[in-house]
This record gives structure tokens, C-alpha cells and sequence, in this order.
């Protein structure tokens, strides 16, 4: 009898703007290992890394699958083959494909994963870290996807919820998908907050379908894998679709946001957390986004709050020597523009006084006494009484100490949703009997 192996396999960057979807390939391969039949170790990871990496496909996913052969050359082989054959390396894509042999992962992997969270990680690095692990591995392209592929293997998950993904016949990808919207906005009333990120009610819109020319053809995230596959059944669509699969992933967990970043350095796009005072007052922009800057151990940071978060109002109320905590991106220094933060997400922590000076308030006849010149005082224009110095009012404030979160529209793949804040979803076991794949047939 030949020997079972343990065969971790990653992949990442298969995907371009104009076509393929690193999950589909996923779902390719997978076909193939059920006929060969492997036995799957646990769900396909689907793990997000740091959204502010300006090269990104969509939503910068790389996946896992961990499972126990014992012909791993021959899936090895096969697998390869299918990288080549589905990435979109014509589009622009950058294919990187590791192969690890061991039972256990090492730590050095795991922290691997946990920096291309929140900063960003050269191909050099990871070529580097692929020799020195002895990791098997392709790359096309200029292999920028081994970073992906290598921390997907690696990911530890501290927090985790499911996706389930279907697929378009291959004659409808670039077709518009047509999506019953009145069954995903009832499929979100009777299983919220089970699932979440589905419908935007505020906007009217479909939240789970993507708009690119890719096999996707809706996404669906919950809290478990019965949730995600119970809830894709109540969505009604006039297109026969391939087939599904679901994924465990860190979507919706903040995983991008739990560094603090570095407020001497702000290396462009690093991920993570300011906590300030505001140091220079908000300014609307063209475009309605509004600028400020916050400041810490004597450093100041200047912040971004872009218009789709429709959290612009929010920072515009904000006054000098508010504490504050932000969650976002370093944007890179350009010809006109310095390194500035991109805010994902505002938490008030403490709300200044608004004090203000103004005219003194008649007592008499309760109205704004007027300035009778420079040094000269001040008088009732009605009953004529005086006064000298202007008083100091509290203008009361609107804001209250809490989190602000963007609009749902506005969220990122791996932004906490507000229902989440206090959720997380531990370890949960590998349950071989659910259907997590599915083919249909035609």
C-alpha cells in the first residue's frame, strides 16, 4: 500500500482585471482532486491580504487547500498544469504556485502571513523565503503571487467567516448577470446577521454580485458553513450556473487593521491603526472629501476621508484636540501630493470642548450686545446697557464617542462589519459531510 502525504498547496495572483478569478481556479482544481479521490484536510482558504497594495486584482485573494494523497508527483504535475492553463497571464497576471510536504506548518509561515496583512512584501522576500524553506514552486509572470501563495499556506486564523462562491457557464462570463433582486434582499432579512454584507438598503443595490468580466457569478459571506450554503439557496437567478464552492476566509475580520502603524516611517501602503489628537482643522475638498491631520508624540499625520465612506460629515465636525483613533492605508507621496492616510474607518475617543468667544448677552433683553469699537467695549443696541469683555460659550457638540463606520457600499473585503464587532468565530472542526463543492449538471 503506498503512503499517504500531507500536500499543502497555494496559489495567488491568476486573476487580472479583465478576466479568470483565483477561485475559480480553485474550484478547477478541486474538481480534479475529488476525482482523484484525495481526502481534504479542511474548507479551501480564501484569504485576504493588505487592500492598499496599488497592483491588487479586486480584492488581493490568495488560496489554500490542505490535503492527503498518496501520489502527491502526480497532483503536483496536474495542478501545475492547471495554474498554467487558467491564469490570465496574457491580462497582466503574475502566478505564484507553492507546494509544501510537511504535517505541520512552521511559525516562520505564519509570520509570513501576518506582514503581507499590513505591509508590503517584495517578490524578492518571498523567493527568498521559498529557498530557504525548500518550498516547491511556479512562477509566471514576474511571480509577484508567490507572496500570496506562501501566506496563504501559513495563515493562523484568530477570527474567520465562510464565502460561498458560484460560477458562470463559461458562454455567459462578460454577460450582465441577471440577479433576482427582491430574493437576495429577502434572503438577507431571514438570515441576518448569520450573513452579512448581502444588500444595500440605503442604495437599493446588490451587494454580493461583482461588475468584471470574471467567472463569478454571486458571493455570499455568513458566520458558518451551513449559514452561506442555506442562504445561496434562496437566491433566484434566470442564468444555469456551473457550480459552487465555499470557502473559510478572513472577510469581514479587520485583519489589515490590527497593526499600528509606524508614525515616524509611513511606508507607503502599510495597513493599520493611528491613534492622535487633531491637530489641524477638517477641510472639505473637491469631490466632497475632507483633510485633516492628526498628531502624535509630535509627529503630525495628515488623514483622507474619501466621499463613498459617507463618513465625510463625521470628520468635518471634528475640532482641534479631539482624540481619535483611525483605521487605514498609507497612500504613497506624489509630485503634488505627501504620504497621507486613507481612512477606512473613524473611532472618537474623546470629544474636545467647543468653546468659543462671543459678544456678551444682554440680560436684560437676552439679545447679542454689539462691539462699540476696538478697546471700547460693549452695548445693547436696545436698552443701552454696557459691558467690557466678550464671554466664552460652549457650543454644544453633535458628535459622540463611538465608532464610525463607512457605508456598507463603501466596505472592503476584510472591513469588520458593524454586526461582527463583537463576534468571533474560533476554531470551528472540518465537517467532511457538508457539501462545500458542487458541479452541476448541464
Amino acid at each position: 500500500m503506498k503512503k499517504d502525504f500531507i500536500l499543502h498547496i497555494g496559489f495567488d495572483d491568476t486573476d487580472s482585471p479583465k478576466a479568470m478569478c483565483t477561485t475559480y481556479l480553485a474550484y478547477k482544481i478541486v474538481d480534479y482532486l475529488k476525482k482523484e479521490l484525495v481526502e481534504f484536510l479542511d474548507y479551501p482558504y480564501l484569504i485576504r491580504f493588505n487592500p492598499n497594495i496599488p497592483w491588487k486584482t479586486r480584492g488581493n485573494g490568495a488560496v489554500a487547500l490542505s490535503i492527503k494523497t498518496n501520489k502527491p508527483e502526480k497532483i503536483k504535475r496536474k495542478v501545475k498544469q492547471l495554474v498554467t492553463k487558467y491564469s490570465d497571464t496574457q491580462g497582466g497576471a503574475n502566478p505564484g504556485l507553492v507546494f509544501y510536504e510537511k504535517n505541520t506548518i512552521p511559525d516562520n509561515f505564519s509570520e509570513f502571513s501576518k506582514l503581507a496583512l499590513w505591509r508590503l512584501i517584495n517578490r524578492k522576500y518571498a523567493k527568498h523565503f521559498a529557498h530557504k524553506n525548500r518550498l516547491e514552486t511556479l512562477s509566471l509572470g514576474n511571480g509577484q503571487g508567490l507572496v500570496g501563495a506562501i501566506g496563504a499556506i501559513g495563515y493562523k486564523f484568530e477570527d474567520h467567516t465562510y464565502e460561498v462562491l458560484s460560477y458562470r457557464q463559461k458562454s455567459q462570463i462578460g454577460k450582465t448577470r441577471k440577479i433576482d433582486k427582491e430574493s437576495v434582499k429577502l434572503m438577507q432579512e431571514k438570515t441576518y446577521p448569520i450573513t452579512f454584507n448581502s444588500f444595500d438598503h440605503k442604495k437599493n443595490r446588490v451587494l454580493i454580485t461583482p461588475h468584471g468580466p470574471d467567472p463569478v457569478f454571486f458571493g455570499l459571506r455568513g458566520e458558518n458553513m451551513e449559514s452561506v450554503l442555506y442562504a445561496s439557496k434562496m437566491i433566484r437567478t434566470q442564468e444555469k450556473l456551473q457550480g459552487y464552492m465555499a470557502f473559510k476566509t478572513n472577510q469581514g475580520t479587520g485583519d489589515h487593521l490590527k497593526n499600528e502603524i509606524d508614525i515616524f516611517e509611513l511606508k507607503p501602503y502599510t495597513s493599520g491603526t493611528i491613534t492622535g489628537i487633531v491637530s489641524k482643522k477638517p477641510e472639505m475638498k473637491r469631490g466632497g472629501h475632507v483633510i485633516f491631520s492628526v498628531t502624535k508624540l509630535g509627529k503630525e499625520v495628515p488623514c483622507a476621508v474619501y466621499e463613498p465612506t459617507k463618513i465625510t460629515s463625521i470628520a468635518q465636525q471634528l475640532i482641534l484636540g479631539d482624540k481619535i483613533r483611525l483605521g487605514g492605508g498609507i497612500r504613497k507621496a506624489t509630485k503634488n501630493h505627501q504620504r497621507i492616510l486613507n481612512v477606512e474607518f473613524l473611532e472618537i475617543i474623546k470629544l474636545e470642548k467647543d468653546l468659543r468667544l462671543e459678544n456678551p448677552i444682554c440680560k436684560k433683553c437676552n439679545k447679542s450686545m454689539k462691539s462699540k469699537g476696538t478697546n471700547q467695549g460693549f452695548r445693547c443696541i436696545k436698552c443701552g446697557k454696557k459691558a467690557s469683555n466678550k464671554i466664552i460659550h460652549e457650543i454644544p457638540r453633535k458628535l459622540i464617542p463611538k465608532l464610525y463606520l463607512p457605508a456598507v457600499s463603501a466596505y472592503r473585503h476584510l472591513t469588520r462589519p458593524k454586526q461582527r464587532m463583537k463576534r468571533m468565530n474560533k476554531e470551528e472542526k472540518f465537517d467532511s459531510t457538508i457539501q462545500w463543492y458542487q458541479k452541476y449538471r448541464n
